[in-house]
């Protein structure tokens, strides 16, 4: 499992709870402390994570939540925008944490799965022509490119060398 990097910006994560609990009261859904915890660890991370790495750092820091809550608390935090929700060509659903994070797109290696984000201005230029000339007013798009990375280039560029 890979190292996730954590930094808890406290303002923003004060924010997000805010939101959340708002949303919680709204559907008329308890506040619990396992809920609060796991939008607190997502808040935390930097990148992108599966239910499981998300999980498995739960547990590592002794908190008790079960999967179930996990699968559930990040289906409420999708669905009110506040965590995204990504297939990248595998059977394995990514997410990241998304309120107050620019828009962003991905570069995906079939070969090592490895996600690149990275962000072209003129692709909110053509979501705002397409939008203007459908008549649609667009909410929000979804990008992800897929190809080779160059350490998985390299390392298949190494193997087909004569010895």
């Amino acid at each position: 499992m890979p190292v996730t990097e954590k930094h808890l910006d406290k303002e923003k994560y004060e924010e997000v709870k805010k939101i959340f609990t708002a949303y919680l009261e709204n559907k008329g859904l308890r506040k619990t402390s396992e809920r609060y915890a796991i939008l607190e660890e997502i808040y935390s991370r930097t990148g992108h994570f599966d239910v499981e790495e998300l999980y498995a750092g739960m547990k590592e820091q002794g908190l008790q939540v079960s999967r179930a809550t996990v699968y559930n608390t990040l289906d409420l935090l999708v669905e009110h925008g506040l965590v995204s929700k990504h297939q990248f060509g595998r059977n394995l659903a990514q997410y990241e944490k998304s309120y107050g994070y620019r828009q962003h797109d991905h570069v995906i290696c079939t070969e090592c799965h490895k996600v690149v984000e990275f962000c072209d201005p003129r692709i909110h230029g053509i979501q705002t022509m397409v939008g203007e000339l459908l008549n649609f007013h667009i909410l929000h798009h979804s990008l992800n490119l897929y190809g080779v990375c160059g350490d998985c280039r390299a390392k298949a560029a190494a193997r087909s060398l004569p010895e």
